[in-house]
C-alpha cells in the first residue's frame, strides 16, 4: 500500500510540473484551430509561418477540427483556442444565429455581436467562399451568359448538374430557379467529385460550385454573377479573442499584413495545388507569401 501511495504522489507531482510548464509556455504560445478543409489548412500554415516570422510568438495549430464551427466556437469561448479562420455568413447565421442572408453591409453588426463575446474579426483576406453557378465557355458565348438572370432565356436548352444535397436544401436548386425564373431542359444528380468531369465531357452545361473550388483553377468555366444576391457572403477572415490581441498587440500588425491579400482565383489556385498536384499546404502557403512579398 505504501508503494502505491508513493506512486500516486509521484504522479501527482509530475502532473503539477507538467501543468506549470504548460502555463509558462502559454504566455508566448498561441493556439489556432482550422476546419477540415483544404483552404483552411493552407491559411493555418500561412498564419503560423507569418506570426512566427514577424513576432516572438509560437503558434500551436490544431488542424481539421471535426464539426468545424460547431466545435471550434465553444472552444474559443472557453479560451482553448485563441483564433481561427472563419467565414462571415457562417458567423452571422451559425454563431450569432441571426435570420436572413448575410451581406457585407452587415459587417459592423457582425463585429458588434462578436465583441459581446469578447472576440473580434480581423485580417479579412479578401476572398469569398460562397455558392456559385458556372457554365461552360461554349454556353456562355453562345447564349451571352454573364449573370444568373441571363440564364432565364437559355435554361430551356441547358442541363443543370449538382450533387444530391443541392437539390434538397432550402437555398439550393428550387430557390435558384424561383429567384431567377429558371426552367432547365434537364437536371442531373451527380456525386460532388464528378461534377467537373461531367461538365468537361459536356454531359451537363451548368452546375453549382463553391467559388474557391480547386478544380476551377484548371477549368475554362465561366462563373456567373449572382445579380440578385441569392447567396450570402462568406468572406474569410480571422476571429480572435480580444484578450489575446490585448496581450500581444504585435499580432494586429500580422493580421493587417494579410488583409485583402487573396482573391477568389488565388485561393482556388492554392486549393488546386494541394488537392490535384499533391503539394503540402505549408509548401503552397510559403510560396504564396513569398510571391506576395509578405515574407523573404
Amino acid at each position: 500500500m505504501k508503494k502505491n501511495k508513493t506512486l500516486v504522489v509521484a504522479l501527482a507531482a509530475a502532473a503539477l510540473i507538467s501543468a506549470l510548464a504548460g502555463c509558462g509556455k502559454s504566455e508566448d504560445t498561441l493556439h489556432m484551430a482550422t476546419k477540415p478543409m483544404t483552404e483552411q489548412y493552407i491559411l493555418g500554415s500561412m498564419m503560423k509561418t507569418l506570426i512566427e516570422a514577424e513576432t516572438d510568438l509560437t503558434v500551436e495549430m490544431t488542424e481539421g477540427v471535426g464539426g468545424g464551427t460547431s466545435n471550434i466556437q465553444p472552444a474559443m469561448e472557453k479560451g482553448d483556442f485563441d483564433f481561427y479562420p472563419e467565414y462571415t455568413g457562417t458567423g452571422w447565421n451559425f454563431v450569432l444565429k441571426e435570420d436572413g442572408l448575410y451581406d457585407e453591409s452587415m459587417f459592423e453588426q457582425l463585429q458588434a455581436g462578436y465583441q459581446q463575446m469578447g472576440m473580434r474579426w480581423t485580417g479579412m483576406l479578401g476572398f469569398n467562399n460562397t455558392f456559385g453557378v458556372a457554365v461552360t465557355k461554349d454556353a456562355a458565348e453562345q447564349y451571352g451568359l454573364n449573370t444568373y438572370s441571363d440564364l432565364a432565356a437559355a435554361a430551356p436548352s441547358l442541363t443543370f448538374g449538382a450533387e444530391y444535397d443541392f437539390f434538397e436544401r432550402d437555398d439550393g436548386y428550387d430557390a435558384l430557379c424561383e429567384t431567377y425564373g429558371l426552367s432547365f431542359h434537364n437536371t442531373m444528380d451527380l456525386d460532388i467529385g464528378l461534377k467537373y468531369d461531367a461538365i468537361r465531357q459536356k454531359k451537363i452545361d451548368v452546375m453549382n460550385i463553391f467559388t474557391t473550388d480547386g478544380q476551377l483553377a484548371s477549368s475554362d468555366l465561366v462563373v456567373l454573377k449572382d445579380d440578385k444576391n441569392l447567396y450570402p457572403s462568406y468572406m474569410c477572415g480571422f476571429v480572435v479573442r480580444d484578450e489575446v490581441l490585448q496581450a500581444h498587440p504585435e499580432l494586429q500588425q500580422v493580421f493587417d499584413l494579410v488583409a485583402q491579400s487573396i482573391t477568389d482565383a488565388e485561393m482556388a489556385e492554392m486549393n488546386y495545388q494541394v488537392e490535384t498536384e499533391g503539394k503540402a499546404p505549408e509548401e503552397v502557403a510559403a510560396a504564396f507569401l513569398q510571391q506576395k512579398g509578405l515574407m523573404a
